[in-house]
């Protein structure tokens, strides 16, 4: 008698199929639109190949184009297989290591035979074509599970040496499985992957570009090249991914901030900032918001040292989970002699601070702190520095100096909630202000951490209860929780926030931490005279000053809301006559507390017009004879066709009210 499987399927409906039948024999059971339409299948919440054999009675949910996210990884990652295939067939001895699926693509790095050069950007053509013609020919991605030896032995016999010498060390009791496409090209490979590779679109993907990578991440082993592209369910998603990169790199906030004169940087200070001039304007105009902000929500404004003994350090947990990303400094003073070595063996360690927050607890220690004093909010403009690889820098985004809006709260265990409420109401406002929408995420504990499971259950719970409270957890607000993604010594909240073209930034946070003050030993009276220990809420809104100016930047393209703009208004003469009352009306709009600046150079005023615009100021104000007649301007304001003649004051009440920061209207 023939053994039936009861297969149980979302809609609460359970078919009986023979044994070794799959999920792709289900769909085609169900009917031959499903049967063409899944992709793959989710078997027991695992998401496996539509042609694997179920292993007896289980819940089954199809994958189709729908599912995008779920659809989306699996064509990137064969999108990664048919990459390598192509470049093999292209180029027989190139040896290949391992290609993921990345959040808008996919990636391999292989190596070169030997009686050629490294891939290049020249080479990328050529591939694409190929890859066309493997996708076309409809080639069946096969499972098969092989021992570690036949690995070895395949790779080793093909002259495989980075895929023979990873074999080697996977697990003899693991099941190992390989995925042939049709029956000339194999590779080791987890899984899943679509039935064939057909099932991609051969228009829907785009090699992009190409770098250097080392086999295994380590700069002593081999230089391989790894080569990039892009991959889609379809090219109307291909097409839109290539707009919002060419709008992105428009954007680009290392660009305009050249164009702006803005900022640079340069290899003397890898990582660090020289702020010009006009750049700086915005950054002294969002520090000046954010105390604002921070003084009426209750914060007290302190400074702490730059460097602190590394047993500081010890003391926090920072120096055993974090020391990698720090930058640190002998106490002693180094030997100038020629002969000898620069520092001695002996001398103690310091470090430049990577965070704020060990320093705030030694200021809240100092003392005697009493129940009734808490919660206390100290904040601080913390210049920080964390030891990044020169390789993972870019531009404002990623640097090695940085300067926080950071504060770090410190109540007892029952005003937790209320002051984390507290917190993401304030950055609700703020970022209002700013006319970002956003998500909030739960990021729970890592593996590695400090602090018992206890502390871990609680400071979890009090998160959600806070986000709950606020009306927040919901998908309105884009609620999630993230396994694993806490920080060693605290779950947290972040922000997420999208910009103008679509694209995500993770910049707000809070952070419920029991270990520091334990670790610090910070301590208050309760209300029974005995030491208790505080709650330290660890928090920053814009997340550090370089990185939310960069995004700034980006999300408005350069063109900054009025009271940010480095320069607000520029009154440009069309004559030389006009020179006086041009400067007359400079004079009224610096008294009127606008940010202004004259052009009065011997140029044709669309010259002017043209390089103020590529410089991103918000108003021009054109002055010509019969303006200083008149008593007028024509106010041109970026981005709009026609211009307004209005009389100086009109212009200089409307300039007040646009500059005008938004808290403060």
């Amino acid at each position: 008698m023939t053994e039936l499987l009861k297969i149980s399927l979302p809609d609460g409906s359970v078919r009986e199929m023979e044994r070794g039948s799959t999920p792709a024999d289900v769909a085609a059971a169900i009917g031959p639109g499903l049967a063409k339409a899944a992709l793959a299948a989710r078997v027991d919440g695992e998401v496996r190949d539509l042609n694997r054999p179920f292993e007896g009675d289980a819940e089954l949910a199809l994958i189709t184009s729908r599912d995008e996210a779920e659809a989306l990884e699996l064509a990137r990652h064969d999108y990664a297989h048919v990459l390598a295939e192509a470049v093999q067939a292209l180029w027989p001895g190139t040896q290949i290591t391992f290609g993921p699926a990345t959040d808008d693509g996919f990636y391999y790095d292989v190596k070169a035979p030997e009686d050629r050069d490294p891939f290049s950007m020249d080479d990328l053509p050529a591939i694409e074509e190929k890859m066309r013609e493997i996708i076309t020919a409809d080639k069946p991605l096969r499972r098969e599970v092989w021992s570690r030896q036949q690995l070895i032995d395949k790779w080793t016999a093909e002259g495989e040496t980075f895929k023979a010498e990873w074999a080697q060390e996977l697990p003899e009791d693991e099941e190992l499985t390989v995925y042939w496409s049709g029956d000339d090209w194999l590779d080791m490979c987890r899984g899943p992957h679509l039935a064939s590779t057909g099932k991609l679109d051969p228009q829907a993907f785009k090699l992009m570009r190409v770098a250097g990578a080392y086999w295994r991440g380590d700069q002593k082993n081999a230089q391989l090249t790894r080569i990039y592209g892009t991959g889609w369910l379809n090219k109307k998603q291909l097409n839109a991914h290539l707009m919002r990169l060419e709008e992105a790199a428009k954007r680009d906030h290392r660009k305009l901030g050249r164009e702006m004169d803005l900022f640079h940087l340069q290899e003397e200070a890898h990582g660090s900032v020289f702020w010009h001039p006009q750049g700086y304007k915005i950054w002294r105009e969002l520090e000046s918001y954010m105390r604002r902000k921070m003084d009426g929500a209750g914060y007290r404004e302190i400074k702490t040292p730059q460097v602190m003994d590394a047993r500081q350090w010890e003391k926090s947990g920072h120096w055993g989970k974090y020391r990698e990303n720090m930058f640190v400094i002998p106490d002693e003073i180094p030997n100038t002699e020629d002969d000898g070595d620069l520092v001695s063996k002996d001398a103690d360690w310091m470090a430049l601070k990577p965070m704020n927050c060990p320093a705030h607890v030694l200021v809240f220690k100092q003392g005697i702190t009493s129940y009734r004093d808490l919660p206390i909010r100290l904040g601080e403009m913390g210049c920080c520095h964390r030891n990044e690889p020169h390789g993972a820098l870019h531009g404002l985004m990623r640097v090695r100096q940085f300067t926080q809006d950071d504060a770090h709260i410190f109540c007892t265990e029952s005003q937790v909630v209320s002051e984390v409420r507290a917190f993401i109401e304030l950055a609700h406002r703020i970022y209002k202000d700013f006319g970002f929408t956003y998500a909030i995420k739960l990021a729970l504990r890592p593996e590695q951490r400090f602090g018992s499971d206890e502390d871990w259950d609680k400071a979890e719970q009090e998160l959600r209860d806070a986000v709950a409270e606020a009306g927040m957890a919901n998908d309105d607000y884009g609620w999630e929780e993230l396994p694993g993604e806490g920080a060693f010594y605290a779950p947290k909240l972040e922000w997420h926030l999208t910009d103008a073209i679509g694209r995500t930034w993770q910049v707000g946070t809070i952070q419920g931490d029991r270990v520091m003050p334990e670790r610090l030993d910070a301590t208050y009276i309760g209300e029974d005279g005995e030491k208790h220990r505080p709650v330290m809420l660890h928090r920053a809104i814009f997340g550090s000053y370089e990185r939310f100016i960069g995004i700034l930047i980006e999300h408005f393209a350069g063109r900054l809301p009025v009271w940010l703009a480095p320069t607000q208004a520029v009154v440009a003469t069309i004559v030389s006559d006009a020179d006086d009352y041009a400067n007359e009306a400079v004079a009224k709009l610096k008294a009127a507390g606008i940010r202004v600046e004259s052009d009065l150079r011997n140029e044709k005023i669309n010259f002017k017009v043209r390089e103020h615009s590529v410089a991103k100021v918000p108003h021009l104000l054109v002055v010509g004879k019969r303006e200083a007649e008149e008593g007028t301007v024509a106010v041109r304001t970026l981005g709009e066709k026609e211009q307004q003649v209005t009389s100086l004051d009109e212009a200089i009440d409307m300039l007040k009210t646009a500059a005008t920061a938004p808290d403060l209207a």
